[in-house]
């Protein structure tokens, strides 16, 4: 598609949802605010507002992360604009939840397009049960996001900005 925030040709197609998972986003590394903003927050936004408006009552996720800048002052780029982004979406008139995931392991074959994503796990991958024990609240994995972002669809939460803990619970407390 060549302009993703424009979605009236595809409005029959994503009516009829109970869910919506937003996992898209992209590395800040080497790009401007503007740049950043465009997909981190223009795009999200619009696809939001356009599933909410076709699908009274859905529920939205959005896969923000950890050390994400709410107050939208603080001096990281990106967490600036995930808070900003963040902030509008929990504004909107319909059920918004902000994941915020530390490092997310990957699991059963998932590789990151970010190519130094993938070294990273490959180094940190025989390491991740000591990492996970020394840093509980920074680690998860695929499976567990996954999981989280289900259950917490189906059966709500009591927050509507989730950390790594709260990712990490929602798999063991919540999930069907």
């Amino acid at each position: 598609m060549p302009d993703l925030t424009d979605l009236s040709r595809f409005e029959s197609e994503i009516t009829g949802f109970d869910a919506c998972f937003f996992t898209i986003g992209v590395s800040a590394l080497g790009m401007s605010e503007a740049q950043y903003t465009k997909v981190n927050y223009d795009l999200v936004l619009s696809v939001a507002r356009t599933v909410g408006r076709l699908n009274p009552g859905i529920v939205f996720i959005y896969v923000s992360g950890q050390g994400t800048d709410s107050n939208g002052h603080g001096r990281t780029m990106w967490a600036r604009v995930k808070g900003k982004t963040e902030n509008a979406l929990l504004a909107l008139p319909f059920k918004t939840y902000m994941f915020r995931p530390g490092a997310v392991m990957p699991m059963h074959g998932i590789r990151s397009s970010t190519g130094w994503y993938n070294v990273m796990y490959a180094i940190a991958t025989p390491l991740y049960p000591v990492l996970k024990r020394a840093f509980p609240n920074s680690f998860t994995t695929t499976e567990q996001l996954g999981k989280a972002m289900i259950a917490v669809a189906r059966n709500g939460s009591a927050k509507r900005v989730l950390e790594t803990p709260d990712i990490n619970a929602a798999t063991t407390s919540t999930a069907r």
